[in-house]
């Protein structure tokens, strides 16, 4: 009554448990001729198994279009297991409770197998009623032919064997869909190890066809990774959705505290490429975007930049594209020389009284937000840009630096940025 296929994917940890049916087993109140007849006619189906079996294939071929690269593929392995199927339900017909256990697993193990093989489950469905219609057939053949007159014994039987169908239908309908849940979990499983190793420099290059299949990216593309953190514990599902632009390829890694997205880019500038979500500050998302590499291999280093990106994010959340904060990325990759930078720069500053200090550095990062403009930077401050011009005097006096010598500059503009950024 149910068709099978040899199974080609052996991955199971171990036996498939088998449930218990969901039709109540009642034992039929059928009288003897009518047991005597179903079991006459059993017996001989059981010596023309091979022909009922040619007939069932037969009938697989013709009617259902799944079944025919089942049977090209392996003929002779489709018609032993479809062969020992048959068998089972043949047998239950004469020893019900002695048959269950075997025929529950034989049915179990076809659910399974076409799973793995990726067999559509209304075809397989389909097989089974079909076999059950053709042992019905058989029954009535056989008996009309040997004892006509025994042909409407036959009726009281009729809800035992369709009974059995419906149970095995539902059994192998079990099977396949947890046998389908096991396949997508461990397919989910290795997609996400192999982005996991992508993302940590790990991956080996062997894997990387393999991973550039099912991430659904080139190997040899241009890369950039975005790396979302913060908004928790919504998630960032509608972040990752608009920072990038729509139509753009790119896979999501959700991680416990940082969600990478590997986004593919052209030959376009790297600006173009991830687009900054508007979000309100509330949100607390914060985003960094790395900068451009080449092949998936590359993809770790990738990831490292978008970090680096990530760690000079305001913590109130906002966007920082790695190309547009180079400085702040050049003190942030060794917060130790940042720290100690910040220390030699501005140590006298930063031991005045909080008050004093703050004015200080407030002044200092006014006037080099506006270009060096003590007026802008005034005007920033709610002050008169001479009192700006005495607070930058001052400034100079404490840490032995001037504003008027390029070297210096730096060396206070990035001591200012190591002050800035987060500790980690």
């Amino acid at each position: 009554m149910h068709p099978a296929a040899r199974t080609r994917a052996t991955f199971r940890t171990g036996p498939m448990p088998v449930p218990r049916s969901r039709t109540r087993h009642i034992r039929s109140l059928i009288d003897a001729d009518a047991l005597r007849v179903l079991h006459r006619a059993a017996r001989i189906l059981l010596d023309d198994l091979p022909e009922l079996t040619d007939r069932l294939l037969a009938v697989l071929r013709e009617q259902e279009p799944a079944y025919r690269s089942v049977l090209e593929n392996d003929h002779a392995g489709t018609w032993q297991e479809v062969y020992r199927s048959l068998r089972h339900s043949v047998t239950s017909l004469l020893d019900p409770r002695g048959t269950r256990e075997a025929a529950h697993r034989c049915t179990w193990r076809i659910g399974v197998a076409r799973a793995e093989q990726g067999l559509p489950l209304d075809a397989l469905l389909h097989a089974f009623r079909l076999g059950g219609s053709l042992v019905w057939q058989r029954l009535v053949e056989e008996t009309s032919r040997s004892e006509p007159e025994d042909v409407r014994l036959l009726v009281h039987v009729a809800t035992d064997v369709w009974n059995f169908v419906d149970e095995h239908c539902t059994l192998v309908a079990d099977a396949y869909r947890q046998a389908e849940r096991q396949l997508a979990w461990r397919r989910e499983n290795r997609v996400r190890l192999l982005a996991a190793a992508l993302l940590d420099g790990t991956s080996r290059i062997a894997d990387l066809p393999e991973t550039a299949e099912e991430l659904g990216l080139p190997e040899h593309g241009r890369y950039i990774v975005v790396a979302v953190t913060g908004g928790r514990p919504q998630g960032s599902t509608g972040v990752l959705s608009t920072a990038v632009p729509p139509g753009t390829s790119a896979y999501w890694h959700s991680g416990a505290e940082v969600d990478y997205g590997i986004v593919l880019v052209g030959d376009e500038d790297d600006r173009d490429a991830v687009a900054a979500p508007a979000l309100p500050a509330a949100a607390g998302y914060r985003i960094g975007v790395g900068s451009a590499v080449t092949g998936l291999a590359a993809v770790g280093d990738a990831r490292r930049l978008a970090d680096l990106a990530l760690s000079i994010c305001p913590p109130e959340g906002g966007t920082v594209r790695l190309t547009e904060h180079l400085p702040e990325a050049l003190v942030a990759s060794c917060p130790e020389l940042g720290a100690s930078l910040a220390e030699q720069v501005l140590g006298p500053l930063l031991r005045l009284e909080p008050a004093d200090r703050d004015v200080l550095l407030d002044t200092l990062v006014a006037w080099f937000a506006s270009g060096g403009s003590a007026q802008r930077a005034g005007e920033q401050l709610y002050c008169h840009r001479n009192t700006v011009l005495n607070r930058l005097r001052r400034c100079e006096q404490l840490i032995g630096r001037s504003l008027a010598r390029p070297l210096d500059v730096v060396e206070i503009s990035l001591a200012l940025t190591a002050r800035r950024l987060p500790r980690g």
